[in-house]
């Protein structure tokens, strides 16, 4: 017998139990995935450009046909992260969003080198998004990790230079390193040497790769040292990758509603979540950009509830995945896991 929810349920019968919204909502819940650009409010926004907001200038269209189209969206939220007021404030209002559903931890990711055309130093930078996130913490009580992303379209020096700063906050509000923008152009070997020097300082890092069909930028990212993979899509009907990311006990950030709107499929049917969990691999859902995707990670989990058939017991199996494969420490993730269980 297991209990969910104060409830005393069978094997048989937990299987079958379908949390409502409220229910998904009250879940404490875990967020590997989720980029402060793309999450801001609304609220933050039209305070920081000092005008009001459309939605349509922050909500990506229902008739987006690619992730370099879905990228367009972030040149607003971008122009009010570069003070460190606004950044510093961005990480309270992603957190503050976070906590307002329940989620307990949350891995948010941001590039610092976008953050730097009025000359803010990369220290600067980092630390005043951690001070937003330390306060949020305190007030709100939800825990954090920051991830500090390199960009594809940066040069290596840049991007090698800025994870050397953000390893010196490593265990201080900083958790790990990724690697994100436009992975068709930018394939993964172009990265493989950047990301051997962030490993040898002993970084944990995850890279967005597989978003936009190359299984390649997959397997590379294993050898590089990942600890995750961001999407992962392109392992879909992959028997021999999909086994390679379960051996190495890599996590997969899904992020379906965003994984729909650019078109790293083409539609739900073809959507690999339920193939993943039935492989076994360490599969969590997040949101990857609240505002952009008009979503939350309730509205994530309704969502693969309706289309794939997930069980209750398979949402809070991915929770557990989240608190295992989080750069966090061993007492955090202890802590995590007692709350979910």
């Amino acid at each position: 017998m297991e209990t969910i929810f104060g409830e005393r349920f069978t094997e048989k019968e937990k299987w079958r139990l379908i949390m409502n919204k409220e229910e998904l909502k009250a879940l404490p819940k875990i967020e590997l995935h989720c980029h402060l650009d793309g999450s801001l409010s609304r609220g933050f926004l039209e305070k920081h450009l000092g005008r009001s907001v459309d939605l349509q200038e922050i909500h990506v269209s229902d008739s987006c046909e690619s992730l370099a189209e879905y990228l367009e969206k972030f040149d607003l939220p971008g122009r009010c992260l570069q003070d460190r007021e606004g950044l510093s404030e961005a990480g309270y209002d992603v957190l503050r969003s976070m906590s307002e559903e329940n989620i307990c931890y949350g891995e948010v990711r941001f590039a610092p080198l976008l953050s730097a055309e009025k000359g803010l130093s990369c220290s600067r930078i980092i630390e005043a998004v951690l001070s937003g996130m330390e306060k949020a913490k305190k007030e709100l009580g939800i825990s954090y990790g920051l991830i500090t992303c390199a960009m594809r379209h940066h040069s290596p020096e840049d991007n090698l230079k800025m994870l050397h700063t953000a390893r010196e906050y490593l265990g201080a509000g900083v958790c790990g390193a990724d690697l994100a923008g436009a992975e068709a152009m930018y394939p993964m070997s172009g990265f493989m040497e950047l990301f051997r020097e962030v490993r040898k300082t002993g970084m944990p890092f995850t890279l967005h790769a597989g978003e936009c069909g190359s299984a390649e930028n997959i397997r590379d990212s294993i050898e590089a040292g990942a600890g995750r993979i961001g999407h992962g899509i392109a392992m879909g009907g992959n028997p021999e990758m999909e086994e390679l990311v379960k051996k190495h006990g890599i996590g997969v950030e899904m992020c379906p509603i965003s994984n729909l709107q650019t078109k790293a499929v083409k539609n739900e049917k073809e959507y690999p979540l339920r193939e993943f969990l039935d492989q076994g691999i360490r599969v969590s859902i997040n949101t990857d950009n609240r505002t952009v995707s008009n979503t939350t990670l309730t509205r994530e989990l309704e969502f693969i509830q309706t289309h794939y058939h997930i069980s209750d017991e398979e949402i809070l199996l991915m929770m557990r995945n989240g608190v295992e494969t989080a750069f966090a420490d061993d007492d955090m993730k202890d802590h995590l896991l007692r709350i979910i269980r």
